[in-house]
Formats: structure tokens, sequence, C-alpha cells
């Protein structure tokens, strides 16, 4: 698989206009790490370094996945998260509101409305949780007053503005998704911190303070690998169901009586679920930290504010996770009108009849891979949790989330790349 990747890319670089877009994309991406070392007027780099000191804290997966720009006190603090809540939003409205989905449906057209909204939402929810962190972070703000609320906000929203350009930029005239392709730079930039900080749990346990040894370094090593296997597995895993297509004559000519299949990943929803169920299980802690900080409340809120810890938490998560990995395959993926198109094109699935029976067939089939792909990112979200009880690593960078995003969108990549030098092969035929 890495051979393959290499091939690709090397042959790549040998075609003017792909080497073009490569160098492209490079820049984008070194520009956004540039960024993410312009400070924020007003704020203290030292305070906002102190929450995000605990990989398992809120504030300190935002640094995580915005690439330190958050320990830094920097623009792009917020990465780009306002731009994948508008995303997801808008999403769930084109399904929801039929003049959504039939705009959707519209070409290019309707594409560019779409994306036009989503830039406009991204915006508003930008500033909306520039103010939150604001109140977040007000221990880190020198100054407390309307000046630097504004100064902090805007500075906040419009670093998230920057990037959402920058990712457009990347996708338009570079190589892959930009946003992803940002988001993946942002985790990749964490690596060297990981390293200084298992050489110094490893140099602490030679000096018998309880920290972890050499064999639980190899283990570390040997489970980061395996999970990156089982992650490439998993999103390249699909169930083929075979389909027949009956001949027929029009005119003089004979149609059909081809065989093909139907592809149903096995992981259909992506990281979407583990988003969703993130965002609900988090929410009660991030508003209680947003509005009391390290203010002294009730035992009630003392428990919310440490929620994120319960044991109970990691069950409920879990469960969470599959829970929207089923919803999220029930919009992605519609067997009804999958089945119905079959039908109006003179297929059939062997041994099924078509109509709803080859509906309730792709369901039925949809539902038992689903199932796989649900207990894989279960277990995908509950492993920073298992690391850190074996461990006693808080700061768990390799944790299934950012392993996710990392593996799928450098798959995803490779694939883009082979797609254009496939399309630049035939392109070579006809010339």
């Amino acid at each position: 698989m890495a051979n393959n990747m290499v091939g690709t890319i090397r042959n790549a670089w040998k075609i003017p206009d792909l080497r073009k877009r490569m160098l492209m994309t490079l820049l984008m991406l070194l520009i956004f790490r540039f960024g993410t070392h312009i400070p924020v007027p007003g704020l203290s780099a030292a305070a906002l370094s102190q929450l995000a000191q605990s990989g398992s804290s809120l504030f300190g997966f935002i640094n995580i996945i915005s690439g330190g720009a958050f320990n830094n006190a920097s623009i792009f603090s917020m990465s780009i998260q306002p731009y994948i809540t508008a995303s997801i939003i808008i999403q769930l409205l084109t399904i929801a509101i039929p003049k959504l989905e039939q705009l959707s449906k519209e070409g290019e057209h309707g594409r560019k409305i779409i994306a036009e909204w989503t830039r406009y939402g991204t915006v508003i929810l930008g500033f909306i949780q520039a103010s939150a962190m604001y109140v977040g972070i007000r221990e880190a703000v020198v100054r407390r007053n309307f000046w630097s609320y504004l100064t902090v906000t805007l500075s906040f929203t419009a670093g998230t503005a920057f990037l959402m350009w920058l990712g457009e930029q990347i996708t338009e005239y570079g190589i892959g998704n930009g946003i992803s392709l940002l988001i993946f730079t942002g985790i990749l930039s964490r690596g060297p911190s990981l390293a200084v900080i298992l050489y110094e749990y490893l140099r602490a346990g030679m000096l018998g303070e309880g920290a972890i040894g050499y064999i639980v370094l190899v283990l570390i090593i040997l489970v980061m690998i395996a999970m990156i296997a089982l992650v490439v597995y998993v999103q390249e895993a699909e169930r083929r169901i075979p389909v027949q297509y009956a001949k027929r004559v029009v005119g003089r000519k004979m149609y059909g009586g081809q065989s093909t299949h139907i592809p149903i990943k096995v992981n259909v929803a992506g990281v979407m679920p583990i988003i969703f169920a993130m965002s609900i299980m988090t929410f009660p802690s991030t508003i209680v930290n947003f509005i009391w900080g390290s203010k002294e409340t009730g035992p009630f809120l003392t428990y919310l504010k440490n929620i994120n810890d319960k044991w109970w938490f990691t069950i409920a998560y879990a469960l969470l996770v599959m829970f929207f990995t089923f919803f999220y395959t029930m919009i992605a993926f519609n067997p009804v009108e999958l089945a119905n198109n079959i039908k109006k094109n003179g297929g059939f699935v062997p041994g099924i009849r078509p109509g709803k029976p080859t509906s309730d067939y792709i369901t039925k089939v949809l539902n038992r891979v689903t199932w796989f792909g649900a207990f894989f990112l279960a277990l995908i979200t509950i492993l920073p949790s298992l690391l850190q009880t074996f461990t006693k690593i808080s700061n768990v960078w390799f944790g299934g989330t950012s392993l996710l995003i990392m593996v799928s969108v450098a798959i995803e990549t490779v694939k883009q790349i082979e797609s254009q030098l496939m399309m630049r092969h035939y392109k070579g035929f006809l010339d």
C-alpha cells in the first residue's frame, strides 16, 4: 500500500500540470502552518497552553485539530470547525427541505448556491463560536473589555474564513479536498510533540517514576500500526451486490445483458458519526467550562465539568457513535431509490424480484454491513480512553478520531491523484 502511494506520487510529479497542482497544494498548506504562529492581540499564549495541556479535554482536542494554533493563541485557533458544522447543517437541511434537495440536484448552479450558503453559515457560526470561546478562555485575555472582545472574536472569525478560502483554493487549483487536507496537516503537525511526550514518559520510566518502559512503548507503536492497518482495511472494504441487466432489442441493436455490481462501503458514514456524537456528549461540560471556567461551583456543576472522565461516558459515547452510524447511513444511502433505478434500467438482483423485494434485500445487506462499521467506529472512539487507562498517557495524539481522519484523507488524496493520472493517460491515447 505504501509503495503504491509513493509510486503514484512519483508518477504524478513527472507530469507538469500535476506537479504544478501539487506545488500549489504545498504552498497553501505552508501558508496555513505559518498562520498558526500569528498571535491574536490581547491573548496570553501561556494561559492558553495550560488549557490545552490535556489531550482528553475539550481545549486539548481543539488544539490537536488546529495543529497547535490554539496553543499559540493564533488567529487559526478555531481551525475549520465552524465550516464543518455549517456543512453538516446544510447537508441535513438539504435532506429535510424538498426545495434544497431539488437545488442540490440542479448540477453546478445548484452546488454553487449551496456552497455560498455554507460560506455565510460558516461566518455566522464562526462568530458565535468565537464569542463562546472568548468566554471560555477569559482567563487568557489580558484586558477584558468590549474592545478586546471585538478584537478576539473578529480575529478568530476572520482566521476561520481565511482557512475556508484556503481550502477552496486547494480543492480548485490543487490536489485533493482542501478542507480535509487542512485538518490532516493540523493533526500531522502534532507528531513531533507526540515524540517528545513519549520520550519524556520513557525517560521518567527509566528513572523509576512509574511512567512507561520500553515494552509499553513497543506495544504503543504496535497498536498504532495495527490501527492504521485496520482503518485502511475498513475504509477500502465493501460488500458487492450483483446486478444482472436483461437483454433488450431497440431497432436493430441489442442492449443490456451485462453483469455488474452495487458496491456498499463498510463505513458509509465515514467520520461523521464520531463528530455528531462528540458534539452532543461534550455539550454539557463545554457549556459549564465556558461559563464558569475555574470558578468554584456546586456538586452538580462540578460533576458536569468532569463528566468526560467518568467511566460511563466512554460507553455512552460509543453507543451514540453506533446510533449515528446507522442514522447517517440511512441519510446517505437510499435503498428504495436505488432499487427503483435498477428496475427502470431493466436490471435485477439474481434471485430477487425487482421493486420492493430488491429494496428490502439491499436494506438487509446494508444493515448487516453497517453493524460491522458501527462496531469499528465505536472501537476507534474508545481507543484513546483504553490507551490512557493502560499507559497512563493523558495526551493521546494518535487517538482514534485523528487516526481515522488522517488515513481517510491520505487514501482519498492518493485516489484523486490516480484518477488525474488515469484521465491524462486516456487523453494521451485520444490525442
